[in-house]
């Protein structure tokens, strides 16, 4: 009997050992609903939907319903999908949330890319949804979305992200100013370059410093910085400020973050190489403050071939700078690179993630789930369940 026992007390230690880091504590089978969350998530994102004051999560699938969860206060999570949003199953790829129809609550869109069925929910201010896909006067073979006041209005727009469908068709990238009650006009040939690119991802940020938010097209072929004008109309600028050469990388994600410090808008891409004849190196631009940007790849981030498809940034070891986490397919799982301002970043996967974090990374979501002022981690997994980590606070 005391061999029974000390075997259990062993194998208990070892589980409960894998699932902390030094930073994060793997929550997901005790504070998420597993079973609903087996599918393809191709993005989450956060936001307090029925109004309580913590952050429930809404999650895009592939090919399968999208997800409403349902935070407790505490970071326990229910799936309330059914009783709270119309229920879809299409080829979900990203989520855009905010107050469009200027009611005081957060409504929800998803678009699409194989079925180009984008969904458009209105919120009833107590986090249940109803269908308004009407409204939304475009589609296209989508993968991106992002929303912000583009026209200094006041109201949320829209930028979303197309590519050509399998007939070689479309791909413009689409700009929907909104009225201020939820309805779209549709400004995309007034206010971005036309362009036919495979977009991936798009990023908004004042990369200039004049008080407007500028743009990153990540695409499969050639990504694209385009300058705000200042009304929110965007010009291609990629060939002066952002040196790299064309045609070589294949890009998932971008996104901005002052990694060095200096109080500007650095740049990372995450890429892939899954068409065979590119370079997938992820690569980090170092801005000078004006918007123009160096590639600071060679000297600062590991040397590394993965399929990156995400990047997120976070200060892991809160120290005041912006660490690196990376989402990555075909068994590279989840990685992370810490910031360390002598030797620029250095892998530190082992401090962050739980040895239970195993899959293809899609996506990685930060924010204070649990209420406690700490960051905490929902990952979206392409193959097996989802994953919450809670963080910890430092030593």
């Amino acid at each position: 009997m005391k061999t029974r026992i000390s075997l259990f007390l062993l194998l208990t230690c070892f589980v409960l050992h894998g699932q902390e880091s030094e930073w994060f504590r793997d929550v997901s089978f005790s504070n998420l609903p597993l079973m609903s969350l087996q599918g393809r998530s191709m993005d989450a994102k956060s936001a307090d939907v029925d109004g309580d004051g913590d952050l429930d999560l809404v999650i895009a699938n592939e090919h399968a319903f999208n997800i409403l969860l349902i935070n407790d206060g505490n970071g326990n999570f229910t799936d309330e999908s059914q009783q709270r949003i119309p229920l879809h199953r299409g080829d979900t790829e990203d989520i855009a949330i905010a107050d469009f129809d200027g009611d005081k609550d957060l409504d929800i869109i998803f678009v699409a890319e194989d079925d180009q069925v984008n969904e458009y929910l209105e919120n009833d201010g107590k986090g249940y949804f109803r269908d308004i896909s009407d409204r939304l006067p475009v589609t296209g073979t989508s993968n991106a979305v992002i929303t912000a006041d583009i026209n200094n209005d006041g109201f949320p727009d829209l930028l979303i992200g197309n590519g050509p469908d399998r007939q070689g068709q479309g791909g413009q990238n689409f700009c929907l100013i909104n009225d201020g009650k939820g309805n779209w006009l549709d400004e995309s040939s007034k206010r971005l370059p036309s362009d036919i690119n495979t977009t991936q991802d798009l990023e908004l940020g004042d990369i200039d410093g004049d008080g407007d938010l500028d743009l990153i097209v990540a695409n499969e072929d050639d990504n694209q910085l385009l300058l705000n004008n200042g009304s929110g109309v965007f010009v291609n600028e990629t060939e002066s400020r952002l040196p790299y050469p064309k045609g070589k990388w294949e890009t998932r994600e971008a996104d901005f973050g002052d990694f060095d410090g200096d109080g500007d808008l650095d740049l990372f891409f995450a890429n892939v190489n899954f068409r065979k004849v590119k370079d997938n190196q992820n690569r980090l631009f170092i801005n000078d403050g004006k918007g123009h940007f160096t590639d600071a790849t060679a000297k600062l981030l590991p040397q590394e071939k993965m399929h990156t498809v995400d990047g997120d940034f976070l200060d892991v070891d809160q120290d005041g700078d912006l660490d690196i986490l990376t989402g990555n397919g075909f068994g590279h799982s989840y990685m992370a690179y810490m910031n360390e301002p002598t030797k620029g970043f250095q892998k530190g996967e082992a401090q962050v993630y739980p040895s239970s974090v195993k899959g293809d990374g899609i996506d990685l979501e930060s924010a204070d789930f649990n209420g406690d002022g700490i960051m905490d981690l929902y990952l979206c997994n392409f193959q097996g369940h989802d994953f919450l980590l809670f963080g910890k606070p430092a030593k």
